[in-house]
C-alpha cells in the first residue's frame, strides 16, 4: 500500500491445510495483544491472482493496464508485472517503481494531465513513449523534451465531467486542432484514452458517446497522417464481478462496431480497484469510547426517537488509512473481531467510528449499528486495497504501517500455471510457512 512497504523484499506467508486468511488475522491480534496494538494490514496475493483470472475470463479482448496510484505496494507491483500487466504512471517515482521491477517501457503509460519537466525527461532517457496529452501546453513541452513520444489524447467525457464538475480532457471539437499541431511539432499521436467513473448510471450512453467519439478522433488522425493503433477505455471498474459484467455487455458491441478485431487497434483498460481493493484487509484497535444520547427521527413513524450512541475512537484515521474519506468516499462499516459465546444474540447499537486525532475532519464511519465494544477490541476493514489521498501520509508521524503478505498452497499452484515463478519473476518473494 502507498507509504506502507518501501522495503525491496518481503515476506509471504504460505498457507497450508485448511489455514485461512481469517486464522492469520487472529494470530497477528493476539501477537498485538502482548504488545502496543498497533493497526496492521493483512494482503491476499491469491485475491489478486483471483481477479486476474476473473478479468481474463471477462474482458480477454483487452489488455489491463494497472494504475500505479491505486496501490504501489512493492509485492503488488511484482505479481501484477510478473502476469504480464502494463502499469499508468502519474511520476517519475512510480516509472521508477515499475522499471525497478522489470517491466518493459513500452508496457508504460505516463499519464498524469500536467506533467513536470523532470518527469517528461526521465520518460525519455528510459525510452517510455506513451504519454497522455489533453491540451496544446502540455503537447508543447512533450514535443521539447520528448520527442520521440507517442501521444494517447485524452478525450474528455460527460460523464466523468458530471462526476467531478471540472472537466478534463480535450473535447471533439478541439482534438482536430491539436492533431493537426502535434503533426507540425512532429510528435506522434497513436490513439485515444478516456475515463468513465463507476458511479456512472447510465454505462450504455456513456461508453456509446465516448467510443463514438474516440472512433471519431481516430478517423481524424488517419486523415493527419497518423497511424492511429491504441485505444484506452480507462477505469471505472470496482472490484465487483457484476459490474465488469456491465461494462463489458455494454462495450463489447461498441466496440465490434467501432474497433473491431480486424483494424489491429490494441484496446487497454485501468482496472486499479478492480485487481487490489478486496486484497487487503486493515486491522484497528478501539483506544477510547464515550456515550452519547441522540435524538434521531423515525423514518418509519415520523416521530423523534431517543437512543443511545457510543463513539469509538480508533488509532488510525482519515490521516492515515482512511483517507480517501477526505475525498467524500463512504467507508463500509468493519466487522468486528470478538469472541462471543455461541448461540448468544448481541445488542445492537448505534455507532460511529473516529480516528485518534479529535479533529473533527476525522469521522471514519458516521453511523453504523455494533454490539457494545470495550477499548482493546479490534475491528476489521476489509476492502482496503485502494490508498486515496498518499500524500496525506506527510500529515503523520506514526510510523508506516505493517504488511503481512500471504497466499494459499491452491492459489499459489494457480500462480505457477499462469506462469509466475519464485526463481524467476518474483525475485523478492520469500515464502515462509504459515505458523500462528
Amino acid at each position: 500500500m502507498k507509504g506502507l512497504t518501501d522495503q525491496p523484499s518481503y515476506i509471504i506467508e504460505l498457507l497450508e491445510g485448511g489455514v485461512t486468511l481469517e486464522d492469520v488475522i487472529d494470530a497477528h491480534i493476539c501477537e498485538q495483544a502482548l504488545v502496543e496494538k498497533s493497526a496492521f494490514v493483512v494482503g491476499d496475493l491469491g485475491a489478486l491472482m483471483r481477479k486476474h483470472l476473473c478479468w481474463q475470463s471477462l474482458v480477454p479482448h483487452v489488455q489491463p493496464y494497472y494504475p500505479v496510484k491505486c496501490n504501489s505496494s512493492p509485492a503488488v507491483i511484482e505479481l501484477l508485472a510478473s502476469l504480464g500487466l502494463g502499469f499508468i504512471c502519474a511520476n517519475k517515482a512510480e516509472m521508477s517503481l515499475v522499471l525497478d521491477y522489470g517491466v518493459p517501457p513500452e508496457s508504460i503509460i505516463l499519464s498524469s494531465v500536467f506533467k513536470q519537466l523532470a518527469h517528461i525527461k526521465y520518460a525519455a532517457k528510459n525510452n517510455i513513449q506513451h504519454l497522455v496529452c489533453e491540451n496544446e501546453a502540455e503537447l508543447s513541452k512533450i514535443a521539447r523534451l520528448h520527442p520521440n513520444a507517442k501521444l494517447l489524447l485524452q478525450l474528455t467525457t460527460e460523464a466523468h465531467a458530471a462526476e467531478t464538475s471540472m472537466t478534463f480532457g480535450s473535447s471533439l471539437k478541439s482534438c482536430r486542432h491539436l492533431l493537426e499541431a502535434a503533426k507540425e511539432l512532429g510528435v506522434e499521436v497513436v490513439g485515444v484514452t478516456f475515463h468513465i467513473p463507476s458511479s456512472c448510471q447510465d454505462l450504455q450512453q456513456a461508453y456509446t458517446h465516448a467510443l463514438s467519439d474516440a472512433r471519431c478522433v481516430f478517423d481524424m488522425g488517419v486523415e493527419v497522417g497518423f497511424n492511429m493503433n491504441i485505444l484506452d477505455i480507462g477505469g471505472g471498474f470496482t472490484g465487483s464481478e457484476f459490474q465488469l459484467k456491465q461494462v463489458e455487455t455494454a462495450v463489447r458491441p461498441l466496440l465490434d462496431a467501432y474497433f473491431p478485431q480486424l483494424s489491429g487497434v490494441q484496446v487497454l483498460a485501468q482496472p486499479g480497484s478492480f485487481y487490489v481493493a478486496s486484497a487487503f484487509s486493515l486491522a484497528v484497535n478501539i483506544i477510547g469510547k464515550k456515550v452519547v444520547t441522540r435524538h434521531w427521527d423515525s423514518l418509519a413513524q415520523g416521530e423523534n426517537n431517543e437512543d443511545t450512541e457510543f463513539l469509538y475512537y480508533m488509532n488510525e484515521g482519515v490521516y492515515g488509512p482512511f483517507g480517501r474519506k477526505l475525498l467524500g468516499n463512504s467507508i463500509p462499516a468493519p466487522s468486528v473481531h470478538k469472541v462471543t459465546c455461541v448461540g448468544t444474540e448481541e445488542a445492537m447499537y448505534a455507532s460511529s467510528l473516529w480516528g485518534p486525532s479529535l479533529d473533527p475532519l476525522d469521522q471514519v464511519v458516521e453511523r453504523c449499528l455494533l454490539p457494545e465494544l470495550s477499548v482493546g477490541d479490534w475491528l476489521l476493514f476489509s476492502n482496503m486495497g485502494v490508498c486515496g489521498l498518499e500524500d496525506l501520509s506527510c500529515l503523520s508521524t506514526a510510523p508506516p504501517l505493517p504488511v503481512y503478505y500471504t497466499v494459499s498452497t491452491s492459489d499459489w499452484y494457480e500462480m505457477q500455471e499462469a506462469g509466475v515463478t519464485l526463481g524467476g519473476a518474483m525475485k523478492n518473494f520469500s515464502f515462509l510457512p504459515y505458523s500462528p
